[in-house]
């Protein structure tokens, strides 16, 4: 018994150090992509974590059609490496490399999916208690988030002063979990050995 508390512990640890690491190469990539400004705080912060590894990676491999490959070979790289571990401590084996692939991207597309939920609910959230507020962080969440809500406000209207495109947004984010996420991560699953 007490083997599966240490298991789940170290499993635990493991997600945790990537996971945070992943989140700031997938927020970087993201707040390159929406033009955010390199002079906030957080992005400050973000570019100091991900140095290490983006670096090296931007002299082997360049960008190329407006696409910052070494962030996206270095995301694939780092989540693959956090199912591989994972499986291996789980069951001892290394996955087969379908399920690899497959395990990796479904990881990646839902850890952007959280990133967006997040964002999403916070910003609502901030809106009802203080709707003017300025701040650094808030600053970034609104670069990230309004190239996904742009397109929904405009084909949604408000209605009576009230913008129902992160309603939407959400129960479309719940929607590709469901519909897409789970499927990809059962594949990936059945693709083991």
């Amino acid at each position: 018994m007490s083997g599966d508390y240490f298991t789940q512990a170290t499993i635990f640890l493991v997600e945790l150090f990537f996971d945070i690491f992943i989140i700031a190469l997938l927020l970087r990539y993201l707040l390159t992509k929406a033009h955010a400004d390199s002079f906030n705080p957080l992005s400050g912060l973000i570019i100091k974590i991900t140095n290490p590894l983006l670096k090296p990676l931007r002299r082997k491999i360049p960008g190329y059609l407006g696409v910052d490959w070494s962030s996206i070979v270095a995301l694939l790289l780092v989540q693959a490496l956090e199912v591989t571990l994972v499986e291996l401590i789980i069951s001892g084996e290394m996955l087969a490399f379908s399920g690899l692939i497959i395990l990796t991207l479904a990881h990646l597309l839902k850890t952007i999916l959280y990133i967006y939920l997040f964002i999403i609910i916070v910003q609502v959230i901030i809106s009802w208690i203080n709707p003017d507020a300025y701040n650094p962080i808030t600053m970034i969440m609104h670069q990230l988030s309004e190239p996904i809500l742009r397109p929904v406000r405009r084909n949604v209207p408000s209605t009576g002063g009230f913008d129902f495109s992160p309603l939407i947004i959400l129960v479309i984010i719940n929607l590709l979990m469901i519909l897409l996420i789970s499927p990809l991560m059962d594949v990936g699953h059945s693709l083991r050995h």
